[in-house]
Order: structure tokens, then sequence, then C-alpha cells
């Protein structure tokens, strides 16, 4: 008597389409900046420098990926009624984490960032992933959909950081951009770069030729 042979489950592959399309779709296609416009009070703050933005980019993405983890392992157990207090909490513990690695690690850094590392509680990125995905989804999508909106925070970040630090001081990541030979041909740094209106063209600029680049147009 042959036995039959149960048939083998086939396994979900870990970067799957769905699980690239959530890792890259924020990138550009849903960035969260400058598709769904959220995160900006910080793109304007923290931009005047290069390794400012990039520390306070990998700060968000640290945070947006521990947080969506564990709201995701927690989901079936969190009552509907508190489940944006137990969210604030879970953000809150993850951003003090950072804070102090920051601290101990990049203490200059930390300093110049101040508050904003804080702020990371309530930004509406790590929130709105948090409610939007992170409560129906399992912990590697969350995951991944938490590095991928990161990520996609982050680069929008970087690059207004350094057209501002370039445009605003000469130098980029502290060394000299723009020679001095330009300077004594009257060049003058761009006192506008340094300050939040200027971080706020920047930032609309970026979201304009992503947006035609994109082809996308408001319903």
């Amino acid at each position: 008597m042959t036995s039959i042979a149960a048939p083998e489950t086939k396994k979900a592959p870990l970067f799957g389409e769905e699980e690239k399309r959530v890792i890259l779709d924020p990138l550009l296609d849903q960035n969260p900046i400058t598709l769904q416009v959220l995160g900006i009070c910080s793109a304007l703050a923290v931009t005047t420098r290069l390794d400012v933005s990039i520390v306070m980019g990998i700060s968000v993405i640290a945070v947006m990926a521990m947080a969506n983890v564990t709201i995701s392992l927690l989901r079936n157990l969190i009552p509907s009624k508190i489940r944006i207090i137990v969210q604030l909490v879970v953000v809150s513990g993850a951003v003090i984490i950072v804070d102090q690695v920051l601290r101990a690690y990049a203490f200059d850094l930390a300093k110049q960032l101040g508050v904003f590392i804080s702020l990371i509680i309530t930004n509406c990125i790590v929130m709105g992933r948090l409610e939007a995905f992170a409560m129906q989804n399992p912990p590697w999508r969350s995951l991944l959909d938490g590095i991928g909106n990161g990520l996609g925070y982050a680069w929008i970040i970087c690059v207004v950081g350094a057209f501002r630090e370039v445009f605003g001081s000469g130098k980029l990541l502290g060394y000299e951009i723009i020679p001095d030979a330009m300077y004594e041909a009257g060049y003058v740094n761009n006192g506008l770069m340094v300050l939040a209106p200027g971080a706020f063209i920047l930032l609309g600029v970026i979201v304009w030729v992503l947006r035609w680049i994109r082809g996308y147009t408001e319903n």
C-alpha cells in the first residue's frame, strides 16, 4: 500500500512582490513628504546641515521600525478604544531608546536636534503608519513598511539639508564646497537658506518636481 504524501505548504517569500512594494513605494510613489505632505515641520526645522538631517532621518527610520513591529505583534491584544494611547506609549519608548543612543554616541548632534527627537512621538508619519498599516499587517511587512517610510522621509530631508548647507554656508559635511576664488570674485552665501523660509521654498520645489515626474494630479 502506497502512502500519499501530504502536499507541501508553500512558504511566503521574505521579499515577494508585496514586500517589495511595501518598502519601495514610500521612496517615490507614496512618499510621506512629497505626496502625503506629512512630517513637514521637522523637515523644515532640522535641515540646516546635512549631518543633522542624516541623523534625524536615521532616528525616524529606527523609531518607525521598532514601533511598527511592536504594534503589529500586539495588534490583536490592543483594545480598540485605547489603541491610540498604546501607540503613543510604544512610540515614546522607541524615541527614548533612540534619544539615549544619540546622547551616548553623538552628543553634539543630539544637542542640535534637541526637542525635535522628542517630537518624533507626534510625527504624523509614524502615527499614520501605525494606524494604517501595522494594526492590520504581520510583523515582517510592518517592519518593511516602517523602514520604507522612514527612508522616504530621510532622503527628502537629506536633499534639503545638502542644498541648504551648500548654498547657505558654502560647506557640505563641514568641507568647503565653494572655493575661495568665488568669494573673492564677489559670491555671497545665500542667507535665506539658513532660515525656515529657505527650507520651505526648497521643499516646495522638490514636491512639485517629484509630483510632476510621477504625473501626480489632485483628484
